[in-house]
């Protein structure tokens, strides 16, 4: 997990497990200042082979900035395998250029 600060206060967080950011939080007070950014930035730099994560459907707000930093949809449910039972997406976000992949993600190719 890795905390942001601001003023000395937490001002967010991003939890990341395996190829899977599992939380991404930013105080409502302190949105569109960047710090979201640089928790994305920073999964970007720790897995680079690539990730992925769950956002609610209506979480408009949020699936927009993912699309913004290069995240693309995979998949949209009707919530029926989440615990809050709430429609979800499924988002994915690769590096551009295949160099920076990592060994175990170039792949197998058949």
């Amino acid at each position: 997990m890795l905390v942001a600060e601001t003023n000395g206060e937490i001002s967010g967080f991003i939890a990341m497990q395996g190829d899977m950011v599992e939380h991404l939080y930013v105080r409502p007070d302190l949105l569109r200042r960047g710090i979201g950014t640089a928790l994305l930035q920073r999964a970007k730099e720790r897995l680079p082979s690539g990730f992925r994560l769950w956002v609610f459907l209506q979480n408009v707000p949020a699936r927009r900035f993912y699309e913004r930093h290069e995240l693309r949809l995979v998949e949209e449910t009707d919530g029926s395998r989440n615990e809050e039972r709430t429609p979800d997406a499924l988002y994915e976000w690769r590096p551009t250029d295949p160099s920076s992949w990592s060994q175990h993600s170039r792949g197998m190719a058949g």
